[in-house]
């Protein structure tokens, strides 16, 4: 029997939200714990559906940390976090021969802007050279030059928004198995893209993004590619290679691997304009949405908790109580304070509150409400497509004038409708609802909405990259530069070490 031991660390922060994530917004699985992702839609869940129902593997599940979108780690969370990972990986990695690393890919920590490439040069230490590691990574993630130094190869996301978790932790696992086997060389090329990108060409059920990560899942289909992807990264995890790239795995064919990378890097090159952010001014869209009969959403992807954000924006609830919007609206919030007065209040009672800047009042005034609490929770939720568990903390729902908002005193992810329904609400009764994520499934808004407005609104998450104030990433960098030439040219990769065929990054003018 072959052993193969599975560890797990996600996050995907923004350098700009001001409040620092600690390791108490991880969840954390140990052991045999991990176990519970059998038959879920999570990479680890798709992960062992192929070792276990392999019968010459067994399966050494170790730890497993996950957190939602938050602000850059602290020094004294990673320090805890990475600590007892590696311990974990440390009592079992003797006795295992091979190992899969299920990461995000976009951490950034206070101390350690590549916790990811720090992570994984520790586990290819203990192991030694000889045993393979395959990672699986968000197509969101930064994949670093010290990250792929450590690993044989990878499997990347082909979806956004995602649906294809466990089908990527499928394929990383039968990568690994086949290096287990002996039947696989692989050689890595990476094609750096000097580009953020953000907006609805990146839905890759719609957009042009997606045409190009058909031409990845071609190349995995026909042979010719044991792993193809694209990483856009997030454009607000501002570390050193924050890029987009293009990754493409052969086995043993070096000449493939780069031409293919080159080939859709250039592809790339020209969409990068298309990929940018389509933003609808806040007044505009109220004075739209009020002519509309069917529901409407107001997407402020600026206050995405899935991508960092505080999730305590009350910008456009303000501007709709201002404009006299009258129709039904339902948000959700991140306010502690306000969740906390409404469970002391209790069911019924009559609040005066303040709704917003609980986390990042520099950017959002606290607005004060007479509410009335409709409801009270304890703020667990379960993802739509994951199934993995929420937890909000104690959660209201408050009711005033023409609004009905569900308070968290956590942020949590928002790309589904988890916390709606969680709380008793069902956005399709609503005429206007606010969604806190750049882009949801289509079924759970789009299919029925009459019309979805991306809001133009501040933000740690804006699509409006260029006001965001990087200082850290590669520079120059579209679209915070203007740069009128690029080619691209690969980096080989294979065996963990750089290839004496190496060639740069790319050039431009």
């Amino acid at each position: 029997m072959r052993k193969v031991l599975i560890v797990e660390c996600m996050q995907e922060i923004s350098s700009f939200n001001p409040v620092p994530s600690q390791y108490e917004n991880f969840e954390i699985e140990r052991g045999a714990a991990l176990l519970v992702h059998r038959d879920k839609n999570t990479a680890i869940g798709g992960a062992l559906s192929v070792l276990e129902g392999n019968g010459e593997i067994e399966v050494v599940p170790t730890f497993a940390a996950r957190a939602g979108s938050a602000g850059l780690l602290s020094s004294s969370g990673w320090a805890q976090l990475s600590g007892e990972l590696l311990a974990a990986v440390g009592e079992r990695i003797d006795d295992v021969d091979g190992i899969y690393v299920s990461l995000h890919g976009a951490m950034g920590a206070d101390g350690e802007l590549d916790p990811e490439g720090y992570l994984l040069s520790e586990i290819r230490n203990m192991a030694g050279p000889e045993k393979p590691i395959v990672i699986s990574l968000d197509l969101h993630g930064i994949l670093t030059d010290r990250m792929i130094r450590q690993v044989d190869a990878m499997a990347i996301y082909h979806t956004y928004p995602h649906v294809d978790f466990a089908d990527t932790g499928a394929r990383a696992a039968r990568l690994l198995v086949d290096l287990l086997q002996g039947r696989r060389r692989p050689t890595v090329a990476r094609a750096v893209i000097p580009a953020l990108v953000r907006g609805d060409e990146l839905i890759t059920r719609t957009g042009c993004y997606g045409d190009l990560i058909g031409e990845c899942r071609r190349l995995e289909r026909e042979g010719t590619a044991l792993a193809a992807g694209i990483l856009i990264g997030n454009p607000f995890t501002d570390v050193p290679e924050l890029c987009c790239q293009v990754i493409v795995v052969t086995d043993g064919d070096p000449e493939t691997a780069a031409s293919e990378a080159e080939r859709l890097a250039v592809e790339f090159w020209p969409m990068r304009y298309r990929m940018q952010g389509k933003l609808i001014a806040l007044d505009r869209a109220i004075a739209q949405a009020r002519t509309i009969d069917g529901p409407v959403c107001f997407t402020d992807a600026a206050d995405a908790t899935s991508s960092g954000a505080t999730g305590d924006s009350n910008v456009i609830l303000r501007a709709l109580g201002k404009a006299g919007y009258q129709k039904r609206v339902l948000a959700q919030i991140v306010d502690p304070a306000a969740a906390e007065a409404a469970h002391r209040a209790g069911v019924g009672a009559q609040i005066d509150v303040s709704l917003g800047g609980a986390k990042d009042p520099e950017r959002f005034a606290p607005m004060p409400v007479s509410a009335r609490v409709k409801l009270l929770s304890d703020g667990s939720g379960r993802l739509e497509t994951m199934r993995l568990a929420l937890d909000a903390g104690p959660t209201a729902v408050l009711a005033f004038d023409n609004f009905t908002v569900v308070v968290m005193s956590r942020s949590v992810s928002l790309f589904d409708r988890a916390m709606y329904f969680a709380n008793g609400l069902d956005p399709a009764d609503f005429d206007l609802v606010v969604v806190k994520s750049p882009h949801t499934e289509y079924a759970m808004y789009d299919q029925w909405a009459e019309r979805n407005f991306n809001i133009d609104a501040p933000g740690a998450t804006s699509a409006d990259i260029r006001q965001l104030g990087h200082t850290i990433c590669a520079r120059p960098m579209f679209p915070l530069d203007e740069i009128d030439d690029f080619v691209p040219h690969a980096t080989l990769y294979g065996r963990a070490s750089v290839l004496p065929s190496q060639g740069s990054a790319g050039s431009h003018a």
